[in-house]
C-alpha cells in the first residue's frame, strides 16, 4: 500500500463548522508570486451531538502539474481547467543517486507532461518542469506541485504561472494546515491569511496522522502520531508530540549522532523512530554532518547503529 499522510478533524465547538485543507507552498525558482489552491472543504457538526470526524487522506508521493488559466488567478475563484499531473522524483543531495527529476510540459496538440526522466542542475529536494515556447497572450498556463487524495482527486496544491521556453524548480513542502471557512478543491486562496491561526500538519519529521480538535474557544490542538513499533513487536500508531493552537509544542532532543567510531557527539535532534531509514530533525549541528558518510545514530542512552546519512536539507538529516 502506498504511504498516506491522514488529517482527521475534530469539531467540540458548540455550532456546525466548515474546515478546508491547504498545503505550504513550495520553494519555485525565479521569483514568481505563488499561488494556493484548497486541496478540500467540508461541513462538519458538532462532535458532541453527532459523533462525526472529518477525515482527509493524502498519498504521500509528488506530483508536478500544469494546468490551463480560464483567467488570472483570483483568491475565490478555480484556478483553471484543463489539466496534467505526473507523479516524480526529488533531486538527490550532491553524490547521491540519480532520479527522474524533470519532466517536459508540452500544449500542442493538448497539454501534458512527459514521463519524468533524469536531468542534472535541479537543487536537491527539487523536481523540475520544463516549459515548451507558447504565446501567453493568447493562453496562459499554471504549473507547480499537485497532491492526490486517497480518493484518485488530484489538485494543483501550489502554482506559479508558467513562462515559455524556461526551466521551472519547484522544491515541494510537506506542511498541511486546517481552517474555518470554504474553499473548494482547486479554488484559489490567501495563504498568508489563512494560516494565521490554523491548525499546523507537519510531515517533515516523519509523522503520518494528524488528530486536529477545533477547540470550544477557537483554538487547536493536534496530536501528531507515527507508526513505531509497539511493546509487543506490533506496528502501531503512537503520539509522539502535541501541537497547541497550530504552534509546534518545544520537544526536548531524543536522538544522537555519533561519528563513525561512536567515541564523539557530532549532534542531536528529534526522531519519531529508528527504523531505518531514520529522518532525524532539529539538528544542532548540520554542519558537521556529510552526506554519504558513516555514522552511529541512535536514541539518547541508547543503543546506537552505524547508518550512512544520505540526505540533508537544512536541520533535517535522513540515515539509511
Amino acid at each position: 500500500m502506498p504511504t498516506t499522510i491522514t488529517i482527521n478533524v475534530t469539531n467540540n465547538s458548540t455550532t456546525i463548522q466548515n474546515f478546508f485543507f491547504f498545503q505550504q507552498p513550495a520553494a519555485y525558482s525565479g521569483g514568481q508570486q505563488v499561488y494556493t489552491n484548497s486541496l478540500y472543504s467540508q461541513a462538519l457538526l458538532p462532535y458532541s451531538t453527532s459523533g462525526a470526524v472529518l477525515t482527509f487522506t493524502m498519498i504521500l508521493q509528488y506530483y508536478a502539474g500544469v494546468q490551463q488559466q480560464v483567467q488570472p488567478p483570483q483568491i475565490g475563484q478555480p484556478s483553471g481547467q484543463l489539466a496534467a499531473i505526473q507523479a516524480i522524483n526529488l533531486t538527490s543531495a550532491a553524490g547521491g543517486p540519480q532520479t527522474n527529476n524533470t519532466t517536459n510540459m508540452t500544449v500542442s496538440p493538448s497539454l501534458g507532461l512527459s514521463v519524468p526522466t533524469y536531468t542534472a542542475g535541479p537543487q536537491a529536494g527539487s523536481f523540475r518542469i520544463v516549459t515548451p515556447t507558447f504565446n501567453p497572450v493568447l493562453t496562459n498556463y499554471n504549473a507547480g506541485s499537485a497532491v492526490q487524495a486517497l480518493s484518485g482527486a488530484i489538485t494543483l496544491s501550489n502554482f506559479v504561472t508558467a513562462q515559455p521556453n524556461n526551466n521551472l524548480d519547484c522544491q515541494p513542502i510537506i506542511k498541511f494546515y486546517v481552517q474555518t471557512g470554504t474553499y473548494t478543491a482547486g479554488t484559489v486562496m490567501n495563504f498568508t491569511s489563512s494560516s494565521i491561526n490554523a491548525a499546523l500538519c507537519d510531515a517533515t519529521p516523519g509523522f503520518t496522522t494528524f488528530n486536529v480538535t477545533y477547540n470550544v474557544d477557537g483554538t487547536w490542538t493536534v496530536r501528531n502520531m507515527a507508526v513505531s513499533s509497539l511493546a509487543d513487536g506490533t506496528l502501531g500508531l503512537v503520539e509522539r508530540s502535541v501541537t497547541p493552537s497550530g504552534l509546534l509544542a518545544t520537544i526536548a532532543p531524543n536522538a544522537v549522532v555519533k561519528n563513525e567510531a561512536g567515541t564523539g557527539v557530532i549532534s542531536t535532534g528529534n526522531a519519531v523512530n529508528f527504523d531505518l531509514p531514520t529522518t532525524i530533525t532539529n539538528l544542532n549541528n548540520p554542519g558537521g554532518l556529510t552526506v554519504f558518510k558513516e555514522y552511529q545514530v541512535g536514541p539518547t542512552n541508547g543503543p546506537f547503529k552505524g547508518t550512512m546519512c544520505t540526505n540533508l536539507a537544512g536541520t533535517t538529516g535522513t540515515f539509511s
